[in-house]
């Protein structure tokens, strides 16, 4: 499902789109398309793409393109999906419970926690937030251990 969403491979239509993209939530997916995980969650992304429209853009970044490391540094994406969120070129934060309130990562179980976490960070947005509490359960939200180097 990825081939219906726009799949970003430079810096420059990264930025582009950070820029540009005004009054709407801008969803980055981090990853590769030949994940398997990565293509769970690309999936529930073009199924909740028009749904989303009116307050969202979604887009791709393929992170084995050499132009994109500088955003892979800047945003630590060691784990993939990593789902980084934008709203009027500020960067979205998310308070789900983990380690890391800068970026989802892993998959959405449904389609719906996709459209929820949405109107979640578009609403704190509208309001001036930069930072949003996750409206998820926290059995719908993914585990992972955070890895630091050289601690």
């Amino acid at each position: 499902m990825s081939y219906l969403l726009r799949t970003l491979t430079t810096k420059r239509e990264v930025d582009s789109i950070i820029r540009d993209t005004i009054d709407k939530v801008l969803i980055l997916r981090f990853g590769r398309c030949s994940d398997s995980v990565c293509l769970l969650l690309d999936d529930i992304l073009a199924k909740c793409a028009r749904e989303v429209s009116k307050f969202a853009s979604i887009a791709l970044v393929d992170i084995d393109s050499e132009e994109i490391q500088v955003y892979i540094k800047y945003f630590d994406i060691t784990l993939i999906p990593s789902t980084v969120f934008f709203f009027n070129a500020h960067h979205m934060k998310m308070d789900s419970g983990t380690a890391d309130h800068t970026k989802w990562i892993g998959a959405f179980h449904e389609k719906q926690d996709f459209i929820d976490v949405v109107e979640a960070i578009f609403r704190g947005a509208m309001k001036g937030k930069l930072i949003v509490s996750c409206p998820l359960p926290p059995e719908r939200i993914p585990k992972y251990q955070l890895l630091y180097k050289d601690v």
